[in-house]
């Protein structure tokens, strides 16, 4: 295939991917989250949130007081991990190679201050480098873990990409096919030889290139963002069974593959299809529950736990729920779980994943 660069990305969050948060007047959103309020179950259960964006770049601002106040509604959040959305990078660098760095050294002060015992810290990040300058991304790669302070432990470069034009694209623009881009696939070997891993957001049809990807690099650890993007809108609306069932046929080939583990979130996105952005009254963690429980409880069963990991996507899924909804949940979900299997789910894969100290 044929690599425009360099590609430093539109806003993502623009047209019809714009969160309902965003479109609403940001005290109207909470007022209607407001409508569904629910107390914290298991509120002594550790929870490592292993995937949280940070932005001033989109309205309203999401930064270490708002991730605090969502972190500390209820449940024992002790640790989170950032990962990339494209805020503080500077698409005017000379060096285009150079254009996300800063968004990690934004995020590093910030992890810096969520040290201080005041609420959960901040305590891996996850930040972005684009693969398709090949062997170069390598210095994107070394800048970024000096910007992370210690504290930088993969990229993600999201692929997310659909034959539908309906369907929105990732912000990076990335085309079909870009995971087995002969190009791309030499950047990806620059995080072998770092030991980093590497998050993969993608809609469903493209589980299937994650899955070479993986096979191709048995070395590296990947991460397969929400649940592999199952799609519910567009030309895939209505169509919940059929896709569901396409997803899990994807994901059985993606559980062979020892070298990934599987995030369990992302359903309060708009693109999930469930359409609670727009009721009149958010849903409560029963109907979540009811609603995405048996698929969730089916990736467990696949991956195990030890390759499962629930995050909160914050605050995109907040477009949907509550943060303390959305993890009881998580809760009602595995409430007939042991207890290592759900101390691994809530916590110790991410742990493990990413290197927590």
């Amino acid at each position: 295939m044929s690599l425009s660069l360099p590609l430093v990305g539109r806003a993502f969050f623009s047209g019809a991917t714009l969160p309902a948060m965003a479109r609403r007047n940001p005290r109207e959103h909470g007022e209607w989250l407001a409508r569904t309020v629910e107390e914290a179950l298991e509120p002594e259960l550790p929870i490592v949130d292993p995937h949280h964006h940070l932005w001033t770049h989109v309205e309203p601002p999401y930064l270490l007081d708002e991730l605090r106040g969502d972190t500390g509604a209820g449940h024992r959040v002790t640790d989170t991990v950032f990962v990339e959305c494209g805020w503080a990078w500077d698409r005017d660098a000379a060096d285009p190679v150079m254009v996300p760095v800063p968004e990690v050294a934004a995020v590093a002060e910030l992890a810096r201050r969520s040290d201080d015992g005041a609420g959960s810290r901040i305590a891996a990040i996850v930040g972005h480098a684009d693969l398709r300058y090949g062997a170069e991304a390598g210095r994107a790669l070394d800048a970024l873990a000096e910007a992370g302070d210690g504290r930088f432990v993969g990229i993600r470069h999201a692929t997310a990409w659909d034959a539908d034009p309906a369907i929105p694209d990732h912000r990076t623009e990335p085309g079909p096919g870009l995971m087995g881009d002969a190009t791309w696939r030499r950047g990806f070997a620059e995080l072998a030889s770092r030991g980093l891993s590497y998050d993969a957001w993608l809609y469903h049809p493209q589980i299937p290139e994650l899955v070479e990807l993986a096979r191709a690099f048995p070395e590296v650890p990947m991460v397969c963002d929400h649940l592999g993007g199952p799609l519910g809108v567009r030309s895939y609306g209505g169509r919940r069974s059929e896709v569901h069932s396409q997803t899990r046929g994807a994901l059985e080939q993606l559980a062979s593959c020892p070298n990934v583990t599987l995030k369990l979130g992302g359903i309060g996105m708009a693109v999930m299809g469930d359409g609670w952005h727009r009721r009149e009254q958010p849903p409560g963690s029963g109907e979540i529950a009811a609603v995405w429980g048996p698929f969730i409880r089916w990736c467990i069963d696949t991956f195990g736990p030890d390759r499962c990991m629930f995050e909160s996507n914050f605050p995109v899924d907040r477009e949907s729920v509550s943060y303390v909804v959305l993890w009881n949940a998580f809760k009602r979900m595995t409430a007939d779980l042991g207890a290592d299997d759900r101390a691994a789910l809530f916590g110790g894969t991410a742990r493990r994943v990413y290197r927590l100290a």
